[in-house]
């Protein structure tokens, strides 16, 4: 990446791979890497936990933290990769602080093939039945690089990075 700083949200429903895909980019941006999740009140953790979708009101106030650390983070000379569900545009629009300098990367797949990945993880706080709630709030995007994730991550990394070197010329 160049010296101006950026912020790639590496978005999709559970079960896409937005934290290995966006751990891995970050490496190869030599960026810095951070989890919409870890930016949640322990209120909305909680109900996730406990297999509650969040609500608008939940919402709300995660996505205003966001907002405001992608403007520390732009004001950085590094990438940051964020990886966050971002499932509304509205939440979308939030969260898009400079349209040149916030890229979304859309991770999709087939939805059996996200139950297959999400029953399979351990160590995760959401279960795997809120899967359906995110795939019915899901408005995929217009405007983002939108990829398969029968993609290997790699293969997932390097299509971003050419995208991205693409559109900075």
């Amino acid at each position: 990446m160049s010296s101006t700083s950026s912020v790639i949200i590496v978005m999709g429903v559970m079960g896409s791979g937005k934290t290995t895909v966006g751990q891995r980019l970050a490496t190869r941006l030599g960026g810095a890497f951070y989890d919409a999740d870890d930016f949640h009140p322990d209120s909305n953790r909680a109900k996730m936990i406990a297999g509650d979708a969040l609500t608008e009101a939940d919402r709300k106030p995660w996505l205003a933290t966001l907002r405001r650390e992608i403007e520390q983070w732009l004001q950085s000379s590094e990438a940051v990769v964020l990886a966050c569900s971002a499932l509304r545009q509205h939440y979308r629009d939030q969260l898009t602080v400079d349209n040149h300098r916030v890229v979304f990367v859309h991770l999709t797949g087939d939805p059996a093939r996200l139950l297959e990945r999400v029953t399979k993880r351990t160590g995760h706080f959401m279960p795997a039945a809120l899967l359906d709630s995110q795939l019915a709030t899901l408005e995929p995007p217009l405007d983002a690089l939108t990829l398969d994730i029968e993609l290997a991550p790699e293969q997932l990394v390097d299509k971003i990075v050419q995208a991205l070197v693409t559109k900075k010329r």
